[in-house]
């Protein structure tokens, strides 16, 4: 699909303008980074919401701006390719969601980079500080990790008989191993025993999975990380096939079939990105904006999924629900 079409399909405004229009205003150019694929729908609503953000900001593509979006970037040396190509076009800021994406770009200095998904910016060596990034790098972070421990605690209270739970996370970033710790250190007073599944492959998800099953009262908690997004189906299909009751990070996972999610409102993160990438269009410094924590989180239920597993959820959590799947 060519830019310009995908630009227009999601809802953005791209105009003809008459050259002598063009001559008095200058056409900035925005590259963007997307962790999944084009017809990922979840791709798909983060960048409407980043492009329908800088249109309310009164940059127009076509008029005052040209974007220039390039997607999956979900591994390394895709991460790698991908910004390779844009950092030929030579943007005047990069738009960069996930760690893969701001992995490929840390060796950039010169363009102004924004993040809008990034779980520890600052233990992965983006930023100096929260409050002081210190470089030409800035955005929004995905969570605190005191969010983890919640994950659990949440899976206790829709499954209490669960005394097991396998926690799947990336072990090769910083991330993947805080969340894991936080995991670990909330375990205790929950009753419940945790074990790490390694998340990359398919086939090692599989395999983990499936041993971690064969013995009764187990449950499934899905960390953050690029694999969570890439393999949020099959991680579904397996929790209910090996009738796993599963808490996921983000709505995305429950809306492919896991049991419950709690995490922030990833589509918001984009939108509030768009001001920040304005701001440093009109000349402010990524530098001297914070990383911002996210101010939007919602919990999800399915209750098919509840009701494949033989699970009554609580009324508790239910009237906390943003959002319930029947």
């Amino acid at each position: 699909m060519r830019r310009r079409e995908f630009i227009k399909r999601l809802g953005g405004a791209v105009v003809a303008w008459p050259l002598a229009a063009l001559a008095q205003e200058r056409v900035r150019r925005i590259g963007v980074l997307m962790t999944t694929s084009l017809s990922d729908p979840e791709t798909q609503a983060r960048t409407k919401a980043f492009l329908q953000g800088m249109q309310e900001l009164g940059w127009v593509e076509g008029r005052n701006i040209r974007f220039d979006i390039r997607w999956d970037t979900s591994t390394v040396d895709g991460a790698r390719k991908v910004a390779a190509e844009l950092l030929e076009l030579s943007p005047d800021l990069i738009l960069a969601s996930g760690i893969t994406s701001l992995a490929a770009l840390k060796t950039t200095r010169h363009i102004p980079v924004v993040f809008a998904i990034a779980p520890d910016p600052v233990g992965a060596g983006f930023v100096d500080s929260l409050a002081q990034p210190g470089g030409n790098v800035t955005g929004f972070m995905q969570f605190e990790y005191n969010l983890s421990g919640k994950w659990l605690e949440l899976l206790k209270e829709i499954a209490p008989s669960v005394t097991r739970a396998a926690v799947l996370r990336d072990p090769d970033v910083s991330a993947g191993i805080g969340q894991f710790a936080v995991i670990q250190s909330v375990a205790p007073a929950t009753g419940i025993d945790v074990r790490p599944i390694d998340m990359r492959e398919a086939a090692e998800i599989e395999r983990g999975v499936a041993a971690f099953a064969r013995v009764a009262n187990g449950g499934l908690v899905v960390t953050a990380s690029p694999w969570t997004t890439t393999h949020r189906e099959l991680i579904a299909r397996l929790a209910a096939r090996t009738k796993l009751p599963s808490v996921g990070p983000n709505r995305t996972f429950v809306e492919s079939g896991g049991l419950a999610s709690y995490g922030p409102n990833l589509e918001d993160q984009f939108r509030r990105a768009a001001v920040y990438v304005d701001r440093i269009l009109k000349g402010e410094k990524p530098a001297d904006l914070p990383v911002q924590a996210p101010t939007k989180y919602e919990l999800l239920v399915n209750l098919k999924t509840a009701k494949t597993l033989g699970l009554n959820i609580p009324q508790a959590v239910l009237a906390r629900a943003d959002q319930v799947i029947e």
